[in-house]
This record gives structure tokens, C-alpha cells and sequence, in this order.
């Protein structure tokens, strides 16, 4: 039986020009989606990027007897949530994809209990979900792991004053959608600020929720009835990691283009780090970011943090920029213990990095050479195909389904801004390519 893959083959050396429009954000939607079981309504979610991610969400809420049609060619997802008649979330579908489990939380909040199974996604690191547990647990229900899966079970779901030790982004969107039907007032103490946290306290506040303080460490949110929810119809927000990558391929290939679909204060400290490393970056309007880039980078060093700080989606490519880059930078990863599983690829294509636990010391050479690499993750794939985009010689870069869980028509934009880049068929079994470029 033959199995039959796919891979970019890069040529490396075109810079990049031209402009390009970001999709919607994946890490937005998917939790949009799963609020979208808290009304006993429709709902409709516009710029919805067409991802395999977005298809296995979509799987999830079908299992639990929502109706959904997906416009793709539009972006459009309506969201029927009117007979929801199971609370369980199988591992058939959430065991592949980490977000799906953010469904615990409108599950408990609607129907008072929930039995979902345990997350899966990119292997980059321990992602716990004992802050989710413990946040519902304060609230009154009741929750057990059993065989895979979580068992919880609120006879009655009372708000309550919920400290995280550190911002968990998950288990700040899963408390706080279970909160929105809750008794009283829940108070999220150190909860995350990401822009999608953002975007989702506005999408339930549409709805009829009551939340304040989304984008700051204290959200609070007072309860409402189930009568009080509706649909709603929202559009999401742009994908800022989308944006940090195509920032980072026109930076690597020397390139002079316009990204289009933006919210800038969302990459403020990513574009300040561009900048130190001697790329231009200018705003030409509201939404649109004219980035270039004709000289040799410079090194610099970065911490990743929780947002507003410098991002853990974008370490690897900022590492990539800087393989090249003139001078010694450190790079220190204090979110996910397994997030430089990157380098041993870069390594292949002739980078020198010096691993030291959760730093990672890199001495610019003057290029990368191409040469076959494989995806370890979503983001380490995307900063693979920018160190193909800036190598010298040609690439092959090869388990695309990583890039396919984050990226919208990649092939096609990068393409559209002059990269030789072809998507093929490979049957892997007897190695050989089947002429189809697919776009």
C-alpha cells in the first residue's frame, strides 16, 4: 500500500516582493468557535481561515450535535447551536489538535457538565491542564481524569476568585466561557492578555455576556442567564504569528513588500526586535506594513514571554533570522522545554547554534545552504520554509501537515510575492515525485 505525502521544493535566493493579506486568526477562531455552544442559537464567524485545525473544531462541535456550514471560498462559518445533544468530546478528534479541549469550559457553562478528552496538537512541550481543572473546581464543579479523558460535573456553577500562577491562555478562555452562565462574579486573577483572549470577550459580550477587563491580567466576568445569550455574527481578528512569518521571510530574502490585514499593536515588540536587527519596517496605513530589508541583520538576544512579551510562536523564526545575522545572540525559551526541536534541522542546512538548556547561542554565518528538512511543528515548519526562502541552493521540506494546521494557502501567497516554491505530491514508498504542483 502505497502512502503518498507532501513537500515544498524551495529555491532559495529570490527576494521577496509584492504585498500579501493575512487570514483571520487561527488561534482566535478556534476558540470562537467553541463559544459559539453557549447560546441555544446561530452564530456566524467571518474571516475563518480554511485550515486543517478548523476542520477538526469543526469535527468536534458536529460530535456534539452542532450544525455547521462552511463557506471556504468566503470564509464564512455559521454555527447552529440550537440541539446540542452530547457532552462528550471524543479523543478521536481532540487528541490531535490542543485547542479543541478549550470546549470543557462552554460545555460546563451551558449544560453543566462535560467529559472531554485529554488535548493533543505540536509536541513542543508539557501543556498541563490542572489550571483549567482547578479554576472550575473553585467554581463548584466537579472534575476527574479518568482513561483519558475529563469528567466534570457542576450541579451548580458558582463564580469565584481564581489566581493562576502563571497566564495560561487555555485555561483563561476555558473559565472564562464557563463563567459567562455561572452564579455571581468570577474574578481572573493573572489571566492571560493575548489579542485572541481579546477578541473572544468581545465576541461574548456581543452575545450578551458580561466581561470586563480582556487584554489586562484581571478579568472579570459576571454571570447571565441562558436566556440572555444569542447569537451573534463576528468577524476575527488577523492572524498576528501569519503576519510575524511573512515579516520574517520578505526580511531573510532581502525582499521589499507590503502585508496587508494587520492590527500592528499586536507585533509591537516583535517589530521593535525586527528593528534592532536592522530591518525597516514602516506603517503606511492603518492596517498595512511596508517591511524591507537590504543589509547583512545584526544580533540581538530575546526572552520569550507571555504576551505582551516577545512570543514563543515566533522564537523560531527570529532564530532563524538570526543564524544569518552578524554577531552572537542568545535566545532563551522560558515557555515550552521542547520548543528548539528546530535546531537540529537548522544544524542540517548549516547554522551554528550551541544548545544550553532553554538558551540557545547562535553565531551568524554568512548563508544557509538548502538541503532536505523535516517539520517538527507548526511554527519550526514555518521557520524552516523562511531558512529555504533565504538559502542558498534548493530545499525540500517535508511533513507538511504541521504548516497546514496553521497556514492558509502558504504555497500560493508565498508564491504570489515571487518565492520558487512548489507544493508536490511524493510517493514516499518508492520515492518518487508525481509532477503535480499544488497550489
Amino acid at each position: 500500500m502505497q502512502t503518498i505525502e507532501e513537500k515544498l521544493i524551495i529555491q532559495g535566493g529570490y527576494p521577496l516582493k509584492g504585498e500579501v493579506s493575512i487570514s483571520g486568526a487561527k488561534n482566535a477562531v478556534l476558540k470562537l468557535m467553541a463559544a459559539s455552544l453557549l447560546p441555544n442559537d446561530i452564530s456566524v464567524i467571518k474571516n475563518v481561515p480554511c485550515l486543517s485545525d478548523v476542520e477538526i473544531m469543526i469535527d468536534v462541535l458536529q460530535e456534539l450535535g452542532a450544525v455547521i456550514d462552511y463557506d471556504k471560498t468566503n470564509g464564512v462559518l455559521t454555527i447552529d447551536s440550537r440541539n446540542i445533544t452530547s457532552v462528550v468530546a471524543s479523543d478521536i478528534f481532540v487528541s490531535k489538535m490542543r485547542a479543541s479541549f478549550v470546549v470543557l469550559g462552554p460545555l460546563v457553562g451551558r449544560m453543566r457538565e462535560a467529559c472531554v478528552a485529554m488535548p493533543g496538537g505540536c509536541q513542543i512541550g508539557e501543556r498541563r491542564v490542572n489550571f483549567h481543572i482547578k479554576g472550575l473546581q473553585s467554581m463548584g464543579c466537579k472534575c476527574d481524569i479518568k482513561d483519558g479523558y475529563v469528567y466534570a460535573v457542576a450541579n451548580e456553577l458558582k463564580g469565584a476568585e481564581i489566581c493562576f500562577d502563571i497566564p495560561s491562555v487555555g485555561a483563561t478562555e476555558n473559565i472564562m466561557m464557563a463563567a459567562v452562565l455561572a452564579d455571581g462574579v468570577t474574578d481572573i486573577k493573572n489571566a492571560a492578555q493575548e489579542p485572541e483572549i481579546v477578541d473572544l470577550a468581545n465576541f461574548l459580550n456581543t452575545m450578551g455576556a458580561k466581561i470586563e477587563g480582556a487584554g489586562t491580567n484581571n478579568i472579570i466576568i459576571t454571570g447571565v442567564k441562558q436566556e440572555d445569550l444569542h447569537g451573534v455574527e463576528h468577524t476575527t481578528i488577523p492572524d498576528r504569528i501569519e503576519a510575524g512569518t511573512y515579516m520574517s521571510a520578505i526580511i531573510a530574502t532581502g525582499g521589499h513588500a507590503y502585508i496587508k490585514n494587520v492590527y500592528p499593536n499586536h507585533l509591537t515588540i516583535f517589530t521593535g526586535k525586527l528593528l534592532e536587527m536592522g530591518a525597516k519596517i514602516k506603517l503606511v496605513e492603518p492596517h498595512t506594513m511596508e517591511v524591507s530589508s537590504n543589509e547583512r541583520l545584526h544580533a540581538m538576544n530575546f526572552i520569550t514571554q507571555p504576551y505582551p512579551g516577545f512570543p514563543t510562536d515566533l522564537q523560531a523564526l527570529a532564530m532563524t533570522l538570526l543564524s544569518t545575522a552578524l554577531g552572537i545572540s542568545v535566545v532563551t525559551e522560558s515557555l515550552y522545554e521542547n520548543r528548539f526541536m528546530h535546531v537540529s534541522e537548522l544544524w542540517r542546512m548549516g547554522a551554528n547554534i550551541r544548545l544550553n538548556n532553554n538558551h540557545a547561542i547562535i553565531k551568524g554565518v554568512d548563508s544557509l545552504f538548502g538541503t532536505d528538512v523535516n517539520c517538527t511543528d507548526l511554527r519550526a515548519g514555518a521557520a524552516l520554509v523562511v531558512a529555504a526562502l533565504s538559502a542558498k541552493g534548493e530545499s525540500v521540506i517535508k511533513t507538511l501537515r504541521h504548516i497546514d494546521r496553521g497556514y492558509e494557502k502558504f504555497t500560493y501567497k508565498l508564491s504570489s510575492l515571487g518565492a520558487n516554491v512548489i507544493r508536490v505530491p511524493v510517493d514516499y514508498q518508492n520515492d518518487e515525485i508525481i509532477q503535480k504542483t499544488l497550489v
